[in-house]
């Protein structure tokens, strides 16, 4: 499996369950985005070890997400759930997910997401703190394209 996430700042394990199944015996779709989820706040804990976004109501809102369904997941199998950053722009940046099933050994569903930096007390956008745009940028096994 690591051959296939080696790309991949953080990659989370989940053991698919029964109830994760739909009436046609495969994953539902819906799953796909709560595996997303989960490798999205590990990866939001990753990089948040300093407190910085505790320390003020700045943090991430999610923008929009989109998956494509490659091959059909089922009871049982557990799969690990790639994530990093490609894009950063001043107040966003894109995220790429990447589900790889460990019984079937190959690639099972991509996605991606656009993540907002947002400002809760004052309710807009608010730009990505220098302290996290440093750390994703030393994190990523990849270059993070940077949007001007």
């Amino acid at each position: 499996m690591s051959g296939l996430l080696k790309d991949f700042a953080t990659v989370i394990d989940v053991d698919i369950e029964w109830g994760d199944m739909d009436a046609l015996q495969h994953v539902n779709n819906i799953e796909y985005f709560k595996y997303f989820q989960n490798a999205r706040i590990a990866y939001f804990e990753g990089i948040d070890k300093t407190g910085v976004l505790g320390e003020t109501r700045v943090s991430s809102i999610l923008a929009s997400t989109q998956c494509k369904y490659i091959f059909p997941l089922d009871y049982p199998d557990k799969i690990s759930v790639g994530v990093r950053v490609n894009k950063m722009a001043d107040q966003y940046f894109t995220m790429k997910y990447t589900v790889v099933s460990h019984k079937h050994k190959r690639v099972v569903t991509v996605g991606d997401a656009k993540v907002v930096m947002f400002d809760y007390e004052n309710n807009k956008k608010a730009s990505i703190p220098d302290a996290i745009r440093k750390i994703i940028i030393e994190l990523e096994k990849v270059e993070v394209e940077i949007i001007d």
